[in-house]
């Protein structure tokens, strides 16, 4: 099945560019793994490189390179949790900054994984929010 018939709901809401990357990965590891979660985590892995999740939708990031440690572990290596599409590599000033732009509550008074961690919930919410609609 071709990956623009199964786009995520959270791509669907994104620029251009981060659709083709996730699509043209997706068929890609789907010819080398075949259909099932590995092509999509394959997909969501190349697409974090250059986008991050804020709020229901994936934006450009100001700087290319894996958003977390499993982002950025080798093939054949024990999986690490995720930073849910969140950069959590960008600097504390970046995180504050996606923070304000999502109004997250407390944001002033926390350190850098507090503001991974309010991100990913935040986007979390606006992500369930935006399917229900």
């Amino acid at each position: 099945m071709p990956a623009r018939d199964e786009l995520p709901s959270t791509l669907q809401r994104s620029p251009k560019e981060a659709q083709e990357t996730w699509i043209k990965t997706h068929d890609s590891a789907v010819q080398e793994y075949g259909e099932g979660q590995r092509a999509h985590r394959t997909a969501f892995a190349a697409l974090k490189h250059n986008f991050e999740k804020v709020g229901d939708r994936w934006k450009p990031k100001p700087e290319r390179g894996p958003s977390d440690e499993q982002a950025r572990r080798g093939a054949g290596k024990r999986e690490k949790p995720t930073s849910g599409g969140v950069d959590a590599r960008a600097s504390k000033q970046h995180l504050y900054d996606r923070a304000q732009e999502l109004d997250v509550p407390g944001r002033s008074s926390m350190n850098k994984q507090q503001l991974v961690e309010a991100l990913q919930k935040k986007s979390g919410q606006q992500t369930r929010q935006a399917r229900q609609q």
